[in-house]
């Protein structure tokens, strides 16, 4: 892989995209840190700074198209052409279906699905002119059904879809497009979760990690070397694909 490659992270500030967005340094690309406040990206930044690597913080709504375009512009001037997407940018804002305003959904649909459209659209003229690229969506196990979460569930197997067309549409130019699916991760998003159902964290992760096959539940970084695999010049015969990092086969 060539040094100059370059890749963006969305949600870059915390959880899976730091972790994304570290274990990327370390494999040799400089980094766009992406995320709604650029202020907040300044820990990832600095650990991958302080590890050698090169990052630059970019703050930018994914769902704003003005913003997404000056954010990829601004990447493409500071750092480089991107050729490395991946689309992790998230929020929750689960209720059951009777409870759920259209706020609730169209902020969950405008982050997960119009995002990750801009994104993609903003980053893969870089990648056909470079003949070379990798897009990595963040779906999730949710995508299969998840009680209280019909905005987050429908979002994420729309992701699913949006992975595999693009594969199609991509691959001529030398660009893979995959999805992940993370199950348990312990996360400020899963922590969220634990206190709208009213239980400590210690104890919702405990009770999730007795019905995955491994006995544990997932960290940032199991889902950090997925991405790492996929976005990897030897693996550009993968595409379309959705992994499921749950610790088992079953959500």
């Amino acid at each position: 892989m060539a040094d100059s490659r370059v890749a963006i992270v969305t949600g870059a500030a915390r959880g899976i995209g730091a972790a994304t967005a570290k274990r990327l340094a370390e494999d040799g690309f400089a980094v766009a840190v992406i995320d709604l406040d650029e202020k907040n990206c300044a820990d990832t930044v600095s650990a991958i700074e302080s590890a050698g690597g090169k990052a630059l913080a970019v703050g930018a709504d994914v769902s704003d198209a003005e913003q997404v375009k000056t954010a990829v512009d601004r990447v493409a001037n500071e750092l480089g052409a991107p050729t490395v997407l991946v689309n992790n940018a998230g929020v929750i804002r689960d209720n059951m279906l009777f409870k759920m305003t259209e706020d609730d959904w169209d902020t969950v649909m405008g982050v997960h699905l119009r995002g990750a459209f801009l994104m993609s659209r903003a980053t893969q003229e870089h990648m056909v002119a470079a003949k070379w690229g990798r897009i990595v969506n963040l779906s999730s196990t949710s995508a299969l059904g998840n009680r209280g979460q019909a905005n987050y569930s429908t979002a994420k197997a729309g992701l699913q879809g949006f992975t595999k067309t693009l594969a199609i549409e991509l691959g001529k130019f030398g660009i893979t497009v995959n999805a992940i699916a993370p199950g348990f991760i312990a996360t400020d998003m899963t922590r969220a979760t634990a206190e709208r159902v009213g239980m400590e964290f210690e104890e919702f992760t405990k009770a999730a990690a007795a019905s995955i096959p491994v006995a544990r539940v997932g960290q940032p970084e199991d889902i950090a070397n997925t991405v790492s695999f996929f976005v990897d010049e030897r693996s550009g015969f993968v595409s379309g694909q959705v992994i499921y990092v749950a610790g088992g086969p079953k959500a």
